[in-house]
């Protein structure tokens, strides 16, 4: 009998690539999600996998029955989303995140790996004596409402954990890639954006910044190790997912270089003025070393794929709000005030 593996939040960015990678090993995948962006990322899968729309706050109890291990990519996830609405980030990232162990538990799901996030080490630009190789036994002070509301969902499950509950924690570097729920508000795709769109690429605060990387298919690989490896293994543990530290200058040379091979030019122009950057370095061994996981797409790799695959899919409306998070969001919000006034935009409203 298949294994079948419950996604929350699994038609979005991350999430559609793990669906495909867990069909290909043979899973039975069921999705709960709210469909903020609609179930187009799905639509190559949908036939094959089982879809609920539902938000993460209000599970319904069915969703967990013959369900082997639950896989929480749900929530908001980055920070200008979780300062737009810090309540609504916080009910999602940290409650609902609680709420479903405890759910897990109530219906004998046996494992949990939770999406949590590597800028929960984040250092700042200007603290040079800071600036040190990160690993998942250092002290961590996250003060951002994002961050912050990862780190504390990883406090309370890992409480949590027992003989018969076992969680397990992914913290993530930042993710480039193609996906079929595609974003262009993460850097390496930032960068591939401004290059089609502008023919520069532009580099905030220079460049000088330190960042953790891993492409979006080797974070889908690292989940299959979490719900495949043995108990003793991962059962209340922490890792680190990235590829390898990078300033963000040396990310805009060698995303250059990939771009030049596809027949993109570009050129790099540095923007000095005050920004909120985020900075710091992260080591990957400890996932390596327990679980075998050995990060495979580089960043030119990833670079040419995300090209072609934007020129044959016709992702090069880079306007559209669609592909970024925040803009996304807004655009929602402010559709559901006039709706709330107007009613249906075509149907007559009712006397």
């Amino acid at each position: 009998m298949q294994q079948k593996i419950l996604i929350v939040g699994g038609a979005g960015y991350v999430g559609c690539v793990l669906v495909r990678e867990l069909l290909e090993h043979g899973y039975a995948v069921r999705i709960l999600d709210r469909l903020y962006y609609g179930e187009e990322g799905l639509a190559d899968v949908r036939d094959r996998v089982e879809l609920i729309q539902a938000d993460m706050r209000r599970m319904p109890s069915d969703v967990f029955q013959n369900i082997a291990v639950v896989i929480n990519l749900g929530g908001l996830s980055n920070d200008p989303t979780a300062e737009y609405n810090p309540e609504a980030n916080y009910e999602m990232n940290t409650l609902a995140a609680i709420r479903l162990a405890e759910q897990c538990i109530a219906h004998g799901v046996p494992r949990y790996v939770l999406a949590s996030s590597c800028s929960i080490y984040d250092r700042g630009v200007g603290n040079d004596e800071l600036d040190v190789l990160l690993d998942e036994t250092s002290e961590v002070y996250p003060k951002a409402a994002y961050s912050s509301s990862k780190r504390e969902a990883e406090v309370k499950l890992l409480e949590m954990k027992s003989e018969r509950f076992v969680p397990v924690i992914l913290r993530k570097g930042t993710i480039y890639g193609f996906s079929p729920r595609m974003r262009y508000d993460l850097v390496i795709n930032t960068f591939v954006r401004d290059a089609l769109s502008k023919g520069f690429i532009t580099l905030h605060f220079g460049g000088e910044m330190w960042r953790p990387l891993v492409d979006v298919r080797d974070v889908a690989q690292a989940y299959i190790l979490a719900l495949q490896a043995d108990v003793e293994k991962v059962s209340g543990q922490i890792f680190n997912v990235v590829y390898r530290n990078f300033r963000i200058s040396e990310l805009a040379l060698r995303a250059c270089e990939a771009l030049k091979s596809v027949g993109v030019q570009c050129d790099l122009r540095p923007d000095y003025s005050y920004r909120g950057v985020r900075n710091y370095r992260v080591s990957g061994k400890k996932i390596e070393r327990m679980l075998g996981f050995r990060p495979k797409v580089d960043i030119q790799e990833s670079v040419v794929d995300m090209v072609e695959n934007i020129r044959t899919r016709h992702y090069l409306d880079f306007d559209s709000p669609q592909y970024y998070n925040i803009h996304w969001m807004r655009l929602l919000e402010q559709a559901k005030q006039v709706i709330d006034v107007t009613g249906s935009v075509f149907k007559a409203e009712r006397e």
